[in-house]
């Protein structure tokens, strides 16, 4: 499928990403973050909303409090990985702005101050659950149509979905929340917007179902371990893209065993019918 690109951001820099949001992007640029994370600061009276405010880095919490003139008002936490919830802590400690995020958090190390349940509304934004990249990632929906996708659905590559706090059936549904849905916007964790994303959410779903259906009729041929397959099934070289397509694999065989599809034997995947079979 076809994923946006962007330029460079200029570092440090609060650019409006459409009209009363900035964005500040992160300076952890790797192949999983592209540029870096986003955090999305937005104005109201009594200081900014801060979306995301990324990984443990002393120079972008600093971006941030520059950009802010250190009047942040409230934190809210798409989900606990460290490259969006690193600078809570600093960021609290020098605004006193609490934490707002998933009531059940994924990491030991982290829980809100003000805890948010599926429906919840938070600054005027509508919180929805939609587990699978990780187990308490929130999207936030605005009434003008903007909704904060996070990592649940970024425009420049497909989401990792990593067991056992990724789950490849949650986010197959949380993607059809999202396809159910009117917004017209989404503002991704990593990557530029995403503008008219329905087309765009229907084919990252179109996308997990032909990768399921491949990884059938690989096993259709014979059993495969979970390395075997991302050979046949992937064409990535570099050992990060290697092991993030081997844990979407996993999640994907997961899903399958669930669904009485697939199971593993020996530590090798195959068709329960050919179990079925053998048994006859």
């Amino acid at each position: 499928m076809a994923f946006l690109t962007e330029s460079t951001p200029e570092r440090g820099v609060a650019s409006e990403i459409v009209p009363g949001i900035r964005r500040i992007v992160a300076r952890n640029p790797s192949l999983m973050t592209y540029h870096g994370t986003n955090t999305y600061l937005i104005p109201r009276p009594s200081g900014f909303i801060v979306i995301d405010p990324g990984p443990d880095d002393s120079v972008h919490v600093n971006d941030v409090l520059l950009a802010t003139e250190g009047r942040v008002s409230t934190i809210i936490l798409s989900h606990s990985h460290s490259d969006h919830r690193g600078a809570c802590a600093a960021l609290k400690e020098k605004t006193g702005a609490p934490v707002v995020a998933f009531h059940a958090s994924a990491s030991p190390e982290f829980s809100p101050d003000i805890p948010l349940q599926d429906g919840d509304e938070v600054e005027g934004m509508i919180a929805i659950h939609t587990p699978g990249h990780a187990s308490d990632h929130l999207c936030f929906a605005r009434p003008d149509g903007l909704l904060f996708s996070a990592d649940h659905v970024m425009s420049w590559s497909s989401t990792i979905v990593s067991p056992p706090d990724g789950d490849m059936a949650d986010y197959c549904t949380s993607l059809q929340i999202l396809l159910n849905r009117g917004e017209n916007i989404f503002l991704p964790g990593h990557g530029p917007p995403i503008h008219n994303p329905k087309p765009y959410v229907a084919s990252l779903l179109s996308y997990r179902t032909e990768r399921e259906r491949a990884i059938v009729n690989a096993l259709n041929i014979r059993p495969f371990n979970t390395w075997d397959l991302v050979d046949r099934l992937y064409s990535k070289t570099d050992p990060w893209l290697r092991m993030a397509a081997e844990r979407n694999v996993v999640a994907h065989l997961l899903k399958l065993q669930s669904e009485g599809k697939v199971e593993e034997y020996a530590e090798l995947w195959r068709p329960t019918s050919l179990r079925r079979a053998q048994a006859r």
